[in-house]
């Protein structure tokens, strides 16, 4: 007994990795977690995981605390999370605009989305709105793409930058109903929708919860939503499908954290947040929000992140797009 072979220790070291491993996914988490949000506060994730990290703090007594890193389209807050620890105490938040359209986008971007994270949930996804001035020539999106079609670069567009998120939404939707538009790039979707209430511009494809309001008051109207059915609390608005069929659109939010962090945590993340986003509250908040909750496994999440690159990758090739 004094003398054990080479197998057997290796056994005995395997099987004290094993009970240390399940002993410290057992007592984690065992204080609060950073959340990096690459985001202003207010923005979609940032309300979204102010919202989990209560219930998590209800359920564990170790909260969210989030840590905005707003930029660079979101890049900022990305590479604080690829760079971070991977003890299970750092994780983030990203969307298919910055871990998708980003670097298909750009030539030098300092993360590699499919490779330097790892998926834990798809939060939720929002959905885009095809919003007018009121005294455009047209009514409905029908009338918009005959208009699109029969005036030649007339018919403009306002996105929130050439290669962004909003912009290959918008080219998606020229592709699929075959018309023609200017392109009015914008610094942010604020300043879009300034400048469409104020009649300097025709469309926007923007997301739903910013055109919304000025749609109820009426100094914008919405032809349609890009959904495949018609939003549960705004049925008033059709779905863009109905004219277009099959198109719809909208933007997803994910946590994620460094690649390398153990599967345990990941997964024990994923049942807690996905729990929590079960609650009636939340489901209530988000729906005000325009937007539909998802509470899959990591494996799925993974999965999404790779057909949005083959999705919107296909896009920028059939328009020719050269990343800048």
């Amino acid at each position: 007994m004094k003398y054990l072979s080479q197998g057997i220790k290796a056994a005995l070291v395997l099987a004290a990795c094993a009970v240390c491993s399940a002993g410290q996914a057992q007592n984690y988490p065992a204080k609060p977690i950073r959340v990096i949000i690459p985001g202003a506060p207010g923005d979609t994730c940032d309300t979204l995981l102010r919202l989990i990290g209560h219930k998590f703090f209800e359920k564990t007594g170790h909260g969210f605390v989030l840590d905005n890193r707003p930029g660079a389209v979101g890049q900022i807050g990305l590479q604080v999370i690829a760079s971070a620890p991977t003890d299970g105490y750092t994780i983030g938040c990203g969307q298919g605009g910055n871990m998708v359209i980003v670097p298909l986008a750009y030539k030098k971007v300092a993360y590699d989305s499919l490779k330097d994270f790892a998926p834990i949930t798809l939060m939720a996804s929002n959905f885009l709105a095809l919003a007018v001035h009121p005294n455009v020539p047209f009514k409905t999106a029908r009338e918009l793409i005959i208009y699109g079609k029969a005036n030649p670069g007339k018919l403009n567009f306002g996105t929130n930058g050439e290669g962004a998120f909003l912009h290959f939404a918008t080219e998606l939707f020229r592709k699929e109903a075959g018309f023609t538009y200017y392109h009015v790039p914008f610094k942010n979707a604020g300043l879009i929708v300034t400048d469409l209430i104020g009649g300097r511009i025709d469309a926007t494809l923007s997301a739903f919860i910013t055109v919304q309001p000025h749609a109820v008051s009426g100094r914008l109207r919405i032809l349609g939503v890009a959904r495949e059915t018609r939003a549960p609390n705004y049925p008033q608005w059709p779905t863009l499908a109905e004219t277009v069929p099959g198109f719809q659109s909208g933007g997803w939010f994910g946590a994620v954290a460094p690649a390398g962090m153990a599967k345990e945590q990941i997964a024990y993340l994923n049942r807690e947040m996905n729990t929590a986003m079960r609650t009636p509250d939340i489901r209530e908040k988000a729906a005000i929000l325009g937007l539909d909750l998802h509470t899959e496994s990591p494996e799925y999440f993974t999965e999404a992140i790779r057909r949005d690159f083959e999705k919107w990758g296909k896009l920028a090739r059939d328009i020719g797009f050269k990343p800048q």
